[in-house]
């Protein structure tokens, strides 16, 4: 068959099924709104990898559509990550905004599609690092992304007037949603039923996406991991007072200088660091959304609260022992406990010494790890109930902690569900070396989360208001946790 009647009898199709785009009868061989796609096959899945979702972005702008191209693109391959240092020298580039598609093999029906937006706390990361391999052989369409990182994605300076100016980043992802909404038809999945994923950076990216205008009706469902929507973005002010200070760190001072600056100084390798250390505020990493913008009006929780953000189902969770990755990087086990909290805490320090005394605890490490998990405001627990409570004033809420250990260590401390734990259960960042006893548990974790983007219920019990009742998930003792009295959230409420 020739590539024209191939497109002939594609186009047909398209048009008796209602699709923008359908798969061909070579199913290595996908037409889009913009072009042909060429991917690989295995027994169980296709793969279309480096798919253009924009066209090469202008720096500091939001994202213009793609120019179709002539004949089949080639898509076995990963598109260039973003641009972010790797702690040493600048990898990736500023063409960047690519996406992958993986997809069931001979699947007849119009999957759940799961759009991933990876972790790295906005500084680093690419889309295709994870293999979503496991999660689609349960009955599910997942595509991962890449958006601008750093300041090429959410610098705000007086300079730049695009509307997207500070979340450059969301305007990525959501041009990343609106051609799922196009194209994901071809691929075998349910353009009406698209469930926006993050974890980490890219949770605080969902939660973003929630109270953003120009996210509205572009995806149906919400999963949050390990970045409470309780937790504040940057305000406008501070972005702006970061972004004069970041311009000055460039040694620009005009919108023409940071347009066309060197690449090299626009990324602060220590930026790095600085985002996966010890901090009390989500807020204080060095680049995060900016609330109080046209793109980003009010703070995801404000829009919670108000009734104004996304109407759509939510699972919304963390792990259990969230901040001890990030106390491991940061100081070790044997940390100097009281003088971090006092750094911290300021006044009320002594009464947090008093709640969680280090001789309680077998390191000084694991004290204030401890301590920082139940209260939250990085990560953790607390800052969860009080988004978790507004989101249920609109679409149905689901809750959950993960309490499985990481299927990796962290030296100086125990077996624990630290920050990332649950990601090895679902994708594959690394292949995992797992138990029978973790593989089974892998797979119900997989279930659970194509259950929800499925039907927009994950398989246990929807979260009552005020309740502060979550599903912990772990291979023994799964079942219903008081977030409230399992962390301490009582006290930490008095905490100013």
């Amino acid at each position: 068959m020739t590539l024209r009647t191939l497109t002939i009898l594609t186009a047909l199709a398209a048009v008796l099924s209602g699709g923008a785009a359908v798969a061909s009868e070579v199913d290595t061989r996908v037409q889009t709104s913009d072009g042909w796609l060429e991917g690989t096959a295995t027994a169980d899945y296709r793969s279309f990898q480096g798919i253009p979702y924009a066209a090469p972005p202008e720096r500091f702008r939001a994202p213009r559509p793609v120019q179709p191209w002539q004949g089949v693109r080639d898509a076995t391959k990963p598109g260039q990550r973003c641009t972010q240092s790797d702690g040493v020298g600048i990898v990736g580039g500023e063409d960047c905004l690519f996406l992958n598609v993986t997809t069931p093999r001979g699947a007849s029906d119009r999957l759940p599609v799961l759009v991933f937006v990876h972790g790295g706390g906005l500084v680093s990361g690419l889309g295709s690092a994870w293999n979503p391999q496991r999660m689609v052989k349960q009955g599910a369409v997942v595509v991962t992304l890449n958006y601008r990182l750093g300041a090429f994605g959410f610098l705000h300076h007086p300079s730049l007037h695009d509307p997207y100016t500070g979340n450059f980043g969301l305007a990525d992802q959501q041009a990343a949603l609106r051609w799922v909404r196009r194209n994901i038809a071809g691929f075998g999945g349910n353009p009406r039923n698209v469930t926006l994923w993050g974890q980490s950076g890219g949770g605080v990216s969902v939660c973003s996406q929630l109270a953003a205008p120009g996210a509205r009706g572009l995806f149906d469902k919400a999963i949050v991991q390990s970045a409470p929507c309780g937790n504040a973005v940057l305000d406008r002010a501070t972005a702006t007072e970061r972004g004069l200070d970041f311009a000055a760190f460039a040694g620009c001072t005009s919108e023409d200088c940071l347009r066309n600056a060197p690449v090299e100084r626009l990324v602060r390798h220590s930026d790095r660091a600085q985002t996966f250390r010890v901090h009390r505020y989500a807020s204080e990493k060095p680049w995060m959304p900016v609330a109080g913008t046209p793109s980003l009006p009010l703070q995801p929780l404000t829009a919670l609260r108000l009734g104004v953000a996304a109407d759509v189902p939510l699972l919304h969770g963390g792990t259990k022992h969230e901040m001890r990755a990030h106390v491991a990087v940061s100081y070790g086990p044997n940390v100097d406990y009281p003088m971090v909290v006092r750094d911290m805490f300021g006044e009320d320090a002594s009464r947090v010494l008093a709640a969680y005394p280090a001789g309680d605890y077998a390191t000084p490490g694991l004290a204030l790890a401890t301590a920082l998990t139940d209260y939250g405001a990085m990560v953790g627990a607390c800052s969860q109930l009080p988004a978790l409570d507004a989101a249920t004033r609109g679409a149905p809420v689901y809750a959950f902690e993960f309490a499985q250990p990481s299927i990796r260590s962290l030296p100086g401390f125990p077996p624990s569900a630290a920050h990332g734990a649950d990601m090895d259960y679902l994708l594959d960042f690394q292949p995992p070396s797992f138990t029978p006893e973790q593989q089974a548990f892998a797979d119900r974790m997989i279930g659970h989360w194509v259950a929800f983007a499925k039907t927009g219920d994950p398989q246990w019990p929807g979260y009552e208001r005020g309740s502060s009742i979550a599903q912990s998930l772990a291979i023994v003792g799964s079942g219903p946790v008081d977030l409230a009295t399992e962390h301490r959230c009582g006290f930490w409420r008095t905490v100013r």
